[in-house]
């Protein structure tokens, strides 16, 4: 893989220099975004992050051929980490000194490693709005695990009707363990939802996420690393990794935290779960990835059960 990579050791310090001028650039603007995003109504900054997310994870897949997989969900990963610890340097200053308080810091780390590089796996081996919608039975699962209406089986079922029709044994021709990757990245999602909130009560507004993604980070540094190898410091994958940095993890969650502030969770629920349409569309526009008209039918009936699940669930 790194052999066919251009040589540039001589200019290795220029391209850095570049890299992190462009960063502290990226940093500032995101500033800026942020400030803008108040005129914008709060169902717009959904999906706009939705969008966002979605042209992040093509940009990422387009990495996949020179950093592979692995080296593209840690260096992606790593970009997204400086930038949100940046834009909470001055929380950081003040943290807890509990040990205790770090548990759940360290097992949201563990959690997001998992999701990044299942998902970034399983878009290597199957489309990008079968990946979404299979890793969308995550959430959605928590949402009606604790629920005791047998009206929400209707979500249940609609969802695992979905999941079947991805299945390669009734007909499809979907690579199984690409499926088997999108739904591990669906329980490693479920994780993140339940450790955010104890997170976000210890650390102040984005600090604990900021800290988390530096513990996955870490995590995936091993077999991202030992994939990509020198590839990771080749200044195009470099400055591509950055855009795909930006649009599928520090814009979202920049976007998403002013909406939340600004709009019912409900309704935030209801928004998301449209990703997975979203996923195929800039799957095709992007990727040009052709999805047959059974998969279509999988991602509106997983639609349905989350929007349905959301809407109807219960207030608490």
């Amino acid at each position: 893989m790194n052999a066919a990579l251009p040589e540039w050791s001589e200019s290795q310090p220029i391209y850095l220099n570049r890299a992190a001028s462009l960063a502290h650039v990226l940093n500032r603007s995101i500033g800026q975004v942020q400030t803008l995003t108040n005129s914008i109504p709060p169902s717009g900054l959904v999906l706009l992050s939705c969008f966002a997310v979605q042209f992040g994870m093509a940009t990422a897949k387009s990495l996949f051929e020179g950093l592979g997989a692995m080296g593209t969900a840690f260096l992606c990963n790593v970009i997204a980490t400086a930038f949100l610890l940046g834009m909470q340097h001055r929380q950081l200053r003040s943290l807890s000194r509990n040990p205790r308080d770090y548990s759940v810091i360290l097992l949201l780390g563990v959690s997001i490693a998992g999701m990044t590089l299942a998902i970034y796996s399983a878009l290597d081996r199957i489309p990008m709005g079968l990946a979404s919608t299979l890793e969308f039975v995550g959430p959605l699962g928590v949402a009606l695990v604790g629920s005791r209406r047998l009206f929400d089986l209707v979500w249940v079922m609609l969802a695992g009707l979905g999941i079947l029709l991805l299945m390669p044994a009734l007909g499809g021709a979907v690579d199984p363990s690409g499926i088997g990757l999108a739904l591990l990245s669906g329980g490693f999602w479920a994780g993140y939802i339940l450790l955010s909130a104890p997170a976000s009560r210890v650390f102040q507004k984005g600090t604990g996420l900021a800290l988390s993604m530096t513990v996955a980070s870490v995590i995936l540094m091993p077999p991202g690393v030992a994939q990509a190898g020198t590839a990771l410091l080749n200044p195009a994958l470099l400055l591509l990794s950055v855009v795909a940095a930006v649009l599928g993890k520090v814009l979202p969650y920049s976007l998403e935290y002013t909406a939340l502030q600004r709009m019912p969770p409900r309704l935030f629920g209801v928004l998301v779960s449209i990703e997975p349409a979203i996923a195929a569309l800039v799957g095709l526009a992007v990727l040009h990835e052709q999805l047959s008209f059974r998969s279509l039918t999988a991602i509106v009936l997983v639609i349905t059960a989350a929007m349905g699940a959301t809407l109807l669930s219960q207030p608490d």
